[in-house]
């Protein structure tokens, strides 16, 4: 993924913040002798200061031998994309269809080392984890070896946790654009309204400098 300095994150917390609520990507795994990459979408967990993303999948997924042969992997989060017509982009000195069409986004890629879970316990905790990131209110039992309603589901899936080792971050908001640009922009994203409008144009007026 290219990054420009304009749309690099401003810091690690940048990108993190986003993934707390950003909790759902693609697992890219390599293929064994030459196939293509396996890609599994998924809900994950991601802890900052453990430095890992915690998820799980069923014990006959076809991707577990291409994992285990090699467990270095990817993590890849997009969201908050819009199609940014070229009149919104047009430089004041240029005519509106002169501007250049572009797309908007946020994505965070993570390098991973994945260590598979089979333990029970260890499977227990990695579950209860992921079940308290999303349900903070809780509602549902607590995952434990040999106790209903979970304790028998467990032999079914494998935990992973993946071990961050590598970031690629962007922001792409129109952060090359001059204030008068990016003023047009937000306010077009404004009266559009439409899917990840709203997100799109935070992103941009949160980026802008003070």
């Amino acid at each position: 993924m290219l990054v420009h300095p304009w749309d690099a994150p401003r810091d690690d917390a940048e990108w993190q913040r986003w993934l707390d609520v950003h909790d759902f990507g693609q697992l890219v795994v390599n293929g064994l002798d030459g196939e293509p990459p396996h890609v599994q979408p998924l809900h994950f967990a991601y802890d900052a200061e453990r430095g890992e993303a915690v998820t799980h999948l069923a014990r006959p997924h076809p991707m577990w031998p291409a994992l285990l042969a090699n467990p270095e992997v990817v993590l890849s989060v997009v969201d908050d994309y819009v199609y940014v017509p070229g009149p919104w982009q047009a430089a004041p000195e240029q005519p509106p269809e002169h501007g250049v069409p572009t797309s908007f986004y946020a994505a965070v890629q993570l390098r991973c080392r994945a260590l598979v879970v089979d333990d029970p316990a260890e499977k227990a905790d990695l579950l209860n984890r992921q079940v308290g990131h999303f349900q903070p209110e809780g509602g549902s039992a607590q995952v434990a070896v040999g106790a209903a309603p979970y304790g028998r589901l467990l032999s079914g899936i494998r935990g992973l946790r993946l071990e961050v080792t590598g970031v690629r971050a962007k922001f792409k908001f129109g952060g090359k654009r001059s204030d008068e640009v990016q003023d047009r922009i937000a306010g077009k994203l404004a009266g559009r309204a439409g899917p990840r409008d709203t997100a799109a144009g935070e992103h941009m007026l949160r980026r802008r400098p003070a």
